[in-house]
């Protein structure tokens, strides 16, 4: 019966990719499914065997704590810099931002309209 190792659904193509290089180079024997593309299917990696499946298993569990600890750095780092957060987005990008800012007030408008006019 086939073991499901990892669920692909909203994983970055970098992180997959590396994943497919660490099984290749592990020689596991896996196979892959796509996620579907209107979130229905959840695609991922899978392995036949129950020792195939236990040793991915452990690649797998090693290589997430190796890419949080990474992440994280890389989180930090941003923030040091001063790239994260509200005022970072709207300097790089003020257009977009004063956009998304505008639909949200009409959206909020519409959506509380007929609990203003009850008054």
């Amino acid at each position: 019966m086939p073991h499901h190792l990892m669920n692909l659904r909203n994983v970055p193509d970098d992180e997959a990719e590396e994943i497919r290089a660490l099984f290749e180079e592990h020689e596991v024997r896996y196979y892959e499914t796509p996620p579907s593309r209107w979130g229905i299917s959840m695609g991922g990696f899978w392995a036949h065997d129950d020792d195939e499946a236990a040793r991915a298993r452990g690649l797998l569990d090693e290589y997430q704590a190796q890419r949080l600890e990474s992440q994280r750095e890389q989180y930090q780092s941003r923030c040091e810099r001063g790239e994260t957060g509200l005022w970072y987005q709207f300097r790089k990008r003020p257009a977009t931002f004063l956009a998304a800012l505008v639909a949200i007030v009409v959206i909020l408008g519409f959506s509380l309209l007929p609990f203003v006019r009850l008054g």
